[in-house]
């Protein structure tokens, strides 16, 4: 990147996940941009940019993950304060969005927080949104400002491929009904035949898999998911995968939002591997669980998408194939 587009392009970060954006940075070749957040005694968040912004085209890097509304309320300050310091764009780059399976009224007199969290962004000052599989889709029309919506599908699929797993012993099992689409895109893309896990879910927190749709006996399974929240789903699929006589289980998520009681749940689970993307941080939490734990970086895939909504050129030509040198290396 020319010292012209560095000067111009400017990346931040909140607390929530520094190291995701200083690697994006190194893809850019451009310094991570200098500003903090600072936190009064009662609570209150403060933020200061400490460089000149003013005509900057401006992203900032905020996953909305644990603590949720702190990490929320921050990237909105991080918003105002660089809108009021006249940068000239301003990106919401959220690799994980927070609430946004809050994204319809299921029953009756409840929110659509999914909603009120795309309101809060716009009315913040941003000008665009990035973030990385939304558990909903339809995210993407709350917003009045353009939204992209990107998939960590190259990076899972770049995973899947170096495990070298013959194409006539894979099968792609989908954990629920709902990822049945997830998994034929991987089947397409890769090879290999699906199978569906028929779920029942008996509360918020607890899901009972009740049988299995297609052959797995003697296959090896590849399983992808959005997020990992409790593990409920997860490890009730690798269980019944298990009993039907499934060789090894290989679990592929975006997110690892790994809420208790995941960690007791995966580390008594017999998969074979997990892997996970870095749009939340890892740090020790998944001791439990490390010597199964692959953890994928998602860094270039965001870094590749700034850099073509700066330059203007398209951001879904990085999920086809051959389309571009650049586009090729996200997935490859």
């Amino acid at each position: 990147m020319s010292n012209l587009d560095a000067d111009k392009l400017k990346v931040f970060t909140g607390r929530a996940n520094p190291e995701l954006a200083q690697k994006i940075c190194s893809h850019l070749q451009i310094p991570l941009g200098r500003g903090r957040t600072e936190l009064f005694p009662d609570g209150e968040l403060t933020v200061k940019v400490e460089e000149d912004v003013r005509g900057r085209d401006c992203f900032v890097i905020q996953p909305t993950s644990h603590p949720v509304n702190a990490h929320l309320m921050e990237l909105m300050i991080w918003i105002d304060c660089l809108r009021r310091a006249s940068a000239k764009q301003i990106t919401a780059v959220i690799p994980y969005f927070g609430y946004a399976r809050q994204d319809r009224k299921d029953e009756g007199r409840v929110p659509i927080t999914a909603k009120l969290v795309a309101n809060l962004l716009e009315t913040a000052g941003a000008d665009r949104v990035v973030s990385v599989d939304l558990h909903a889709a339809q995210v993407q029309g709350f917003f009045d400002i353009p939204v992209d919506h990107l998939h960590a599908t190259p990076v899972i699929e770049k995973w899947f491929q170096g495990l070298n797993v013959a194409v006539a012993s894979r099968s792609f099992a989908s954990p629920d009904v709902g990822n049945v689409k997830r998994a034929q895109v991987y089947a397409n893309r890769l090879g290999g035949e699906i199978s569906i896990i028929d779920k029942r879910r008996e509360s918020g927190s607890k899901a009972k898999a009740v049988h299995i749709i297609g052959d797995v006996a003697g296959k090896n399974i590849f399983m992808v998911d959005d997020m990992i929240t409790t593990a409920g789903t997860m490890t009730e699929a690798v269980r019944i995968l298990r009993d039907n006589g499934a060789k090894d289980i290989y679990i592929g998520a975006t997110h690892a939002v790994f809420a208790p009681p995941a960690m007791e749940r995966l580390a008594a689970c017999p998969f074979t591997k997990l892997a996970v993307t870095d749009t939340i941080p890892i740090g020790t939490r998944c001791d439990a669980i490390k010597d199964r734990l692959v953890t994928l970086s998602i860094a270039p895939l965001l870094a590749e998408a700034i850099h073509r909504i700066h330059h203007n050129e398209s951001v879904s030509a990085l999920f086809e194939k051959g389309t571009g040198d650049r586009g090729r290396a996200m997935s490859e």
